[in-house]
């Protein structure tokens, strides 16, 4: 019975405590995040979202939010959208969105933009490129993805 003790301890070490460490964890500042392609058809569309704390003003820290996109098709392929935007959000709680410039490139342009005021916790956010509709104000579906939790 005492060498059953010892074993059980150390299995609830190994299998129970490395998947509550990680979700209950902040992310360590400045971290990078993959975004992937929420539609698995499109293979080379990728980004990345960097999340660092920018003091800009006397006040208060902020935190700065920037995407690069990568290899991402016309919008207009998409419908009618134009554009595409930076959309990071809280569930049932606050979201940001930015507008992504396109460079002048020989096989496309990459996206890229920024926005540097967010003054929220931003651990349990969700930071996606989405597409968008310059005109109406219109944001579209979600083209890369993923969660802050994942940031490193």
């Amino acid at each position: 019975m005492k060498k059953v003790i010892p074993f059980l301890m150390i299995l609830a070490i190994i299998f129970v405590t490395p998947a509550d460490a990680k979700s209950n964890v902040e992310p360590v500042m400045p971290c990078s995040l993959v975004l992937e392609p929420v539609n698995n058809i499109e293979t080379n569309e990728k980004g990345v979202a960097l999340v660092y704390k920018v003091k800009l003003t006397p006040s208060f820290p902020r935190t700065s939010i920037s995407i690069h996109a990568i290899h991402l098709p016309r919008p207009s392929n998409y419908g009618e959208y134009d554009g595409y935007e930076g959309f990071s959000f809280i569930e049932n709680e606050i979201s940001w969105r930015f507008k992504l410039y396109p460079t002048t490139e020989e096989d496309g342009p990459t996206w890229a933009g920024k926005i540097d005021d967010i003054t929220a916790n931003i651990k349990n956010s969700k930071m996606e490129v989405r597409l968008s509709n310059s005109k109406s104000g219109n944001l579209g579906p979600v083209v890369l993805s993923n969660s802050m939790n994942l940031c490193h």
